[in-house]
């Protein structure tokens, strides 16, 4: 049982998804008073089952990686993309870059129960079954949040409040603070889609038998008009879902005549026929419900409006936005539990550096915003260059992508796409859509063999390190000319210049995937003091 709620306490966190639980944790550990309200009881159920390898990371800081490691969820050592049915997959290799790199397959529910049970055992104080109904704001600074009312979904039905030093608002898409009081939640129009999903047992094994068992299979359906995925769980059941966009799905069910769910998402699926074939003799099951009722079942498929969205600020006087509470984009490139850490403990050390000096509330807050917008920004790229080349063709994404959270997230790509004497000064759709290819080389069908294969004929490995500077196209050209072996052969040529161009797409996002990247990525003048027990905001020198 839960101890009494306090009138006061110096950081609330309301929510506790991977987001709430991670910034209360780091908090906590920084030996700061949280209290963490939920509105749910947990285990409950949530979809994104798929993490990157920058989750261990940061879970690493908080010393939770371990949990991580030991608790049984299925490996992940990588993950296969097609696009074009009439090429190879993609196939990108966590573990080449070290077996420590690799990632896993969760059920949400046991995944999530794990971090809030993490955030209690480093010294927050969690309230299940408690909901914030409504916030309370200064009358000297209408726009600082001071105190929260909530209640709790229990027998007895307490309601109270409490007052805070600082909000974390981690309530998700409901998005407490950008929907109900700032109303800054922005949608992105090519973005809005709809997913439908269920569960199977009895199905095939991407890579079964090798080294790629376990990583998930994402394909681009046949008609152009969204994509679907096959992720393999720990239980024996492979999560397999569709995502389209709203107006092709709806188009598409009325074509069906008034047909259920479950076979709306039967018809869809036959337009992934690799998914398809993988799937075999599977059956679509019911799994028993982690939420509901005792020995209820979880329905068949389900569906879920999956729009992608961001928000002008996501910081304020004394309160900062983290995870989907401020921005979601689509899970097509599983990033949604990346931006919940990283947006957690750039949040966190923004609450540090405010509480200990290192700078003004005002400077710490504007920081974690343009800090949370960068690392949206970049998936948010790639997404669209995945989108751009699955609907074979271009979409006008200009009012979609912030002009200084671009220009910050890709600065170093801008000269390579166009030539430092031909860049202008406001981003142009024509410069997007530069971007969108450039990052779009981040699925093309290359491999590990033809990795190895280009090394062993003599491409120097330094240009295959992900986390080396950017090559600009020349640079390529000239890397392979050097080396007779490639040159002088087309299809050599081909494969190690598919690879090449691969492991520099790579490079726009691999920053993201270390969270030292915190300590050296300067943001405002400001960089994060990453150190335990000192965590913070630290100006660099000028």
């Amino acid at each position: 049982m839960s101890s009494a709620i306090p009138t006061h306490t110096q950081i609330l966190v309301v929510g506790g998804g991977p987001a709430g639980s991670y910034a209360a944790s780091a908090l906590a550990r920084e030996g700061l008073q949280v209290i963490l309200f939920e509105a749910a009881q947990f285990p409950r159920y949530h979809i994104g089952e798929s993490l990157i390898p920058s989750v261990r990371h940061y879970l690493r800081f908080i010393e939770a990686e371990q949990k991580l490691a030991e608790y049984g969820f299925k490996h992940k050592p990588g993950a296969a993309i097609k696009f074009n049915q009439f090429k190879r997959e993609g196939y990108t290799d966590f573990v080449a870059l070290g077996h420590s790199n690799s990632s896993w397959n969760v059920t949400r529910s046991a995944f999530d129960k794990m971090l809030l049970d993490h955030a209690r055992e480093s010294g927050a104080c969690v309230h299940e079954k408690t909901r914030v109904n409504s916030l309370r704001f200064s009358s000297s600074d209408p726009s600082r949040p001071v105190a929260a009312e909530w209640s709790q979904s229990s027998e007895t039905d307490h309601s109270g409040v409490i007052s805070f030093d600082f909000l974390v608002d981690a309530t998700g898409r409901g998005g407490l603070m950008s929907n109900k009081y700032l109303r800054n939640r922005h949608y992105n129009e090519s973005l809005r889609n709809i997913a439908l999903w269920g569960y199977w047992s009895g199905v095939g094994a991407y890579g079964g038998g090798t080294a790629r068992e376990g990583a998930p299979w994402f394909e681009a359906l046949i008609d152009d008009s969204g994509w679907a995925w096959f992720i393999p769980l720990h239980d024996g059941t492979t999560s397999i879902g569709i995502v389209m966009h709203q107006e092709l799905h709806n188009e598409k069910s009325k074509a069906l005549h008034g047909s259920s769910t479950v076979s709306r998402y039967q018809a869809f699926l036959s337009l992934a026929p690799n998914l398809t074939a993988l799937i075999g003799r599977g059956v679509l099951v019911s799994k028993l419900s982690v939420d509901g009722p005792p020995g209820s079942l979880d329905p068949l498929v389900r569906s879920a409006s999956d729009f992608s969205y961001s928000a002008s600020a996501y910081g304020g006087n004394s309160f900062r936005i983290i995870g989907d509470a401020g921005a979601f984009i689509d899970p097509l490139f599983s990033s949604g539990v990346h931006l919940a850490m990283t947006s957690a403990l750039s949040a966190a050390a923004s609450i540090c550096g405010s509480i200990r000096g290192d700078c003004s509330e005002a400077i710490a807050a504007a920081w974690y915003t343009r800090r949370f917008s960068l690392s949206y920004t970049r998936f948010q790229m790639v997404v669209l260059s995945a989108y751009k080349q699955i609907r074979a063709t271009n979409f006008d994404v200009l009012n979609d992508v912030d002009e200084d959270n671009y220009d910050q997230a890709f600065a170093s790509i801008r000269p390579v796409i166009q030539g430092a004497s031909d860049m202008g000064t406001r981003l142009s759709e024509a410069e997007l859509q530069g971007a969108l290819d450039f990052c779009s080389k981040l699925f093309s069908p290359t491999s590990p063999e033809q990795r190895a294969c280009a090394l062993r004929y003599g491409l120097p490995t330094k240009v295959l390190d992900v986390s080396a500077p950017l090559l600009d196209p020349k640079d390529i050209d000239a890397a392979l000319s050097r080396v007779e072996g490639i040159s002088s052969d087309g299809n050599l040529n081909h494969d190690a210049r598919l690879v090449m161009e691969h492991a520099n797409a790579r490079r726009v996002l691999h920053r993201e995937y270390a969270v030292n990247n915190l300590e050296a990525e300067e943001i405002g003048g400001h960089v994060v003091r990453l150190e335990r027990g000192s965590l913070g905001l630290m100006k660099l020198r000028g």
